[in-house]
Order: structure tokens, then sequence, then C-alpha cells
């Protein structure tokens, strides 16, 4: 599913409904160029999640990592800053993703050979200073059927 975005709004609105239909375990992996909007949306996911919206989701370039309470916990990652798997094994992070919390990655091609094969991918990338092409692809069946749902309810 590939979709343009052509307002911040239509992507805080995208990434609420993207959020509204996630359960424990799920996996989101972001791509995109840097400012693409990746924090933003992830901001989005997590109040659509159920993560209370006073709650402050932030970037963790160089924190790495960030969990939020919620009905369901919400783990921020990014591996920007991060060289190979190795370097998410070691800090433990693989825990997160493997979780029964929902998991969002930024960077996440850093780790891919350690991913689980169910994720869903959302790409980013920039048409202009306001506008984002937004691409969904997963081979989860679960998350193609969601997809399907995402599109009815974005019409």
């Amino acid at each position: 599913m590939e979709l343009i975005s052509d307002s911040l709004l239509m992507t805080v609105r995208f990434g609420k409904l993207v959020g509204s239909l996630c359960e424990p375990g799920d996996l989101i992996c972001l791509g995109g160029e840097l400012g693409a909007g990746k924090t933003t949306l992830t901001q989005s996911i997590a109040e659509g999640a159920g993560i209370d919206e006073k709650e402050y989701v932030s970037s963790p370039t160089y924190a790495i990592f960030h969990e939020y309470q919620g009905t369901i916990p919400f783990y921020h990652m990014d591996f920007y800053r991060l060289g190979s798997s190795e370097d998410v094994l070691d800090l433990g992070l693989d825990e997160y993703i493997y979780g029964q919390g929902i998991a969002v990655i930024e960077w996440y091609e850093k780790a891919i050979e350690i991913l689980p094969s169910d994720y869903l991918l959302i790409r980013l990338d920039l048409v202009d200073e306001d506008s984002r092409k937004l691409s969904l692809q997963s081979s989860s069946e679960k998350w193609k059927k969601r997809i399907s749902r995402l599109a009815q309810l974005l019409l």
C-alpha cells in the first residue's frame, strides 16, 4: 500500500490509525531518510496505541531506547547510532523486539538479520516540505489484513 500524505495532520491521522490496529508483540519498522518524519509518525502510532497524549514520545537517537506504559507497553528504538545487529543484542534490545509490547524501530536496517519476519515496514519518503510518500509492506498475513483495514479506514 502506498499513499501520499500532503500534511502533518494527515500523517498524524495515519499514525493514530496504525497504532489503533496494533496488538501485543507487534513490530513496526520505519525507514526513510533523516528528517522524513519517522519520530513524528512514531508519536502518532503511540497515541493511537493508547499511550497517554500527555506522555511526550521523543526521539531516542542518543538514548537508543525509550519505554512508555499504556494498555500495551510501547517500545521506541532508534538504531541510527548503532553499528550492527550485534550492538542490538549486546544492549539486550532483542528482549523488547520479541516481547509482548509494541516495538517501533527507526533505522531498523542496522539489525535486519535479527528481526522476526512478521513486521510491518513503513517507509517515509520526502516528496516536498509538507508531503511524504508512505509505503507499507509486510510478508505477514496478520499485517496484510490490517493494511487492508487501514486502507478502508483512510477512505
